[in-house]
This record gives structure tokens, sequence and C-alpha cells, in this order.
């Protein structure tokens, strides 16, 4: 069916395909490095306990049929395995069922993780990883033309991840309609990097024409993705550009980097030829088989009908942010920052080790890898990679109402619990745990010109009251 096709987007498809597969391979790497400390058999929230009180039908997981720490480390290396054939394309110069069985594989492998992840996986570029790589599953491979409906529910796809974050917004807090958001994001957004510093201190009308910017990235742009060329490649480079800002001024794991590569579906060859002349690549492609035609039917009529619960939701008076309506996280809803916290506030845990802690006790701060703690480190770079624990800590300071996790921390930095300590950017007591743990809240803020330039430090900060008292482990 040669209406069915797509030629014209084949550096689409392998920016798509090998983009997806390269967050995949990162979001493995994340599981094997985090997950058996914080949700493994001896985690902060232990999977088997989750596992106990949810059924297949409810969570789908292949850690139904048991968990270990050792299956889920095979399982994240099998799929980083698999992810990074598809990187380079190994897969996809196969037979035409190779590449879809591949990104199937790794999104199975990926869903049961995050079904049992909890609160550490409840972020909306979960579902949104799920999502794109299902989807990304039924491009096909080098022997045949990129199927059309794929290219055009993906750019569905982009369609609901950025309008539904400008609808977020505008029904969200004032400040953006007052166009002074990003007044305060900058500097109370979960995990500021190196730049971040620097674009708070841009002046305020920049912010203000950084927000309008933003609304029409969101609002307006998304219905040009179906446009007819090239006006539908222009939008999708609208996106990419925005996004890149994004990704220059903070940390937001690889949802700014998935955002990029999805907008690809909708630059066509032409445009890329334009853009990248040094670029070649074949565009003739024999028939596609009747079968695989049949299948991206099925597949693409399938995800239609469960597109109607997140297209009301764009447009629902109380819209849902980051919302997935089935348990496999296909079709979902997205958009993050309906408000912006105007005052950052940092927990800061600190261990003693005196017998008894009095008003000359030293107490010494734990560092995370990622949040802010000591005033003189510059906020580091560490998107696409998900620091987890980190970002918990910020849901905390706010008053996030899931802290047994947090319980389960003190716990593990008083026993001296090594695994847990890795997480961490060091151990400040390496001579033996702590005899006592508390947390105190602080105000943060950025440091201004002068007092950066007078003490070396990024962040200047006030007590803000005590979240945990001193505790110690029963004797």
């Amino acid at each position: 069916m040669e209406w069915f096709a797509a030629g014209d987007y084949e550096l689409a498809r392998e920016v798509l395909q090998r983009g997806i597969a390269a967050l995949y391979l990162i979001a493995f790497i994340s599981a094997a490095n985090q997950f058996p400390v914080l949700l493994g058999e001896r985690g902060l929230s232990p999977a088997p306990w989750f596992l106990r009180r949810v059924s297949f039908k409810q969570s789908p997981s292949l850690f139904h049929w048991g968990y270990s720490d050792d299956r889920l480390l095979a399982v994240a290396a099998i799929g980083a395995g698999i992810s990074a054939t598809l990187i380079v394309g190994l897969p996809q110069s196969g037979p035409l069922w190779l590449p879809m069985l591949a990104f199937l594989l790794i999104w199975a492998a990926y869903l049961s993780i995050v079904n049992i992840g909890q609160t550490f996986y409840g972020f909306g570029w979960e579902s949104l990883l799920l999502e794109a790589g299902f989807i990304v599953a039924f491009l096909g491979s080098n022997q045949v033309s990129p199927p059309l409906l794929t290219i055009l529910f993906l750019r569905w796809l982009v369609f609901r991840l950025e309008f539904g974050a400008g609808m977020i917004k505008m029904r969200g807090g004032r400040e953006w309609r007052d166009l002074t958001a990003l007044m305060y994001h900058h500097e109370t957004q979960p995990m500021p990097n190196p730049i971040s510093w620097f674009a708070h201190h841009l002046p305020k009308w920049f912010h203000r024409a950084e927000v309008l910017g933003s609304h029409f990235a969101q609002l307006v742009v998304p219905f040009f993705l179906f446009a007819p060329q090239p006006v539908a490649s222009v939008a999708a480079i609208l996106i990419i550009l925005t996004q890149l800002w994004l990704v220059v001024t903070g940390n937001f794991a690889w949802l700014n980097w998935i955002t990029i590569v999805l907008a690809f579906c909708a630059i066509d060859d032409e445009t890329m030829r334009m853009l990248l002349p040094w670029l070649g690549f074949d565009t003739a492609f024999p028939p596609t088989p009747l079968w695989f035609d049949v299948v991206v039917i099925a597949v693409i009529a399938f995800l239609l009908v469960l597109s109607w619960r997140p297209l009301a939701n764009l447009f629902a008076r109380h819209q849902l942010m980051n919302a997935s309506f089935n348990r496999y996280h296909l079709v979902n809803a997205y958009g993050v920052f309906g408000t912006v916290t105007k005052v950052r506030i940092e927990v800061i845990v600190e261990g003693c080790a005196d017998e008894r802690p009095g008003p000359s006790s030293e107490w010494i701060p734990y560092e995370f890898k990622g949040k802010p703690g000591d005033v003189r480190r510059m906020p580091p770079q560490v998107a696409p990679y998900h620091l987890r624990l980190d970002w918990l800590m910020w849901f905390l300071a706010l008053g996030s109402p899931d802290s047994r996790w947090f319980q389960m921390l003190v716990v593990k930095l008083l026993e001296g619990d090594g695994r847990t300590l890795r997480l961490l950017d060091a151990n400040p007591f390496p001579d033996g745990p702590p005899r006592w743990i508390r947390a105190r809240a602080f105000r943060y803020r950025y440091s201004t010109w002068a007092e950066h330039r007078e003490t070396g430090a990024w962040w200047v900060r006030t007590p803000a009251g005590t979240l945990l008292a001193p505790v110690a482990l029963p004797r």
C-alpha cells in the first residue's frame, strides 16, 4: 500500500529508533545502579513487599513470578544489551520483525521495573519512555519505508506532551499568566545545573520573554505538527530549540532529551538535507509486506481507541498531569510545573558521632550527588541520568505525603549501610556510622553576583525549621 508508506522520513526513523534506544540504555543503567538500593530486597521501599499487595492485573511485571536483586540486575542487563544493539542499528539491518521484537522486549522489561517502582518511579518521563518505546517498535527496519501511520501517531504523542504541558500552565499558577514564572523557576527547580544560576540572573524582561516563548511553543506550535511540509518541520525545529534551552538550564532526567528525539517525527528528509547536507541515506524501498501493514494498522487503531481519555483530559477543567490511564503506560497524559515554587526549601540531613549531642556537638551534613547542599558547590550536570533519591528529597521539602522511604533512609544511615551511602556524594563518617541523625530545613536562594565574587558561594541559606529531631537506633 503506497499511501501507507512515509518514504520521506528515513532519517527521522534513524533518529527515533536510535535515540529512544539510547534513553532506554540510560534508564536500564539507572535501574541497575539505584533500584536494588531504593527498592530491592533490603531497599527503602522493598519491591517484594509491594508485590505481595498487588496482582499482575493491577501492575503487570515479570517480577510477579519472583523478585530478587539478582533478577532485577539480569533484566536491566538484558534490556541494556538489547538497547545497545538498537543504538548501533543491528536489529534495524535485519529482518522486518527484528527491530519490532527488540523494542517490545525492552518495553516489557522496563514496564516490569516501572510497575513495581512505586514512588521512586512515579515520574511522567517513565510513562513517556514506555509509550515512545512501544510506538517506535512499529517503525519497521531498513528494508521498508517508515509507516506513515506510525509517524503520525508519534506526532500525536508530541502534541499531547507539549500541548498538555501548556494547558497545565494556563490552568495552574498565576505566575504563568502574568509572565513571572521563570523569575523563580531557575532558582527553585528540583535540580539546578551549572547554567541555572546564570539563567536566574538574566534580566526580568528576558524571563518574561521565556514564558511567552514557552506558551507559544506549547500552545500554538504543536498544532502545526500536522501541517504540510515544510511547516511541520519548522514546528518540530521550534520545539527542539525550546527543549534545548531547558537542557542547558536544568536537570530534568531524560524528559527534554526524549522530547527532542520525538520531535524528529515531523522533520522530513528534504528538511534534513537542507540542515545537514553531508548526510546521505537511501530512500528507495521495496514494497512493504502485507503482514506488517496489517500489524501497524491494528496497533495504531488500538492506540487511537486508548487516546480518547487523554484527549478529553487535555480540555478537562480539572486536567490530570502525568497520568496513565492503563497499566501498560500507553497513550498517557503529560504536563509539568503547573505551578512554580516561589521559595526553595532544602532538607539537609546531618549526623553526629557524640554519645549525647549537645550545644557544642559537631553535626556533619550528608552531601547528595545532585541536589543543593554545600553552598559553595556549583550545581552539577547530571541529566539525562536520573538521580531518583535526590528528586524525592526535593518533594520531601515540599511536604510530600509519602515519607516512609525517608524514615528508612535515616535507619540506613544510622546503620552505615554501604549501598545506601554509595547513592550519596560521599560518606562523611568513613570510620563508622554516626550515633545520631537529624534533618533540618533551610531556605536557599541564589547568591548575587557581588556575593558570589566575595565568597565563591552559589547559594545563600537561612534556617527554616526542623524536619526531624535527633534520632538514634535503640541499643
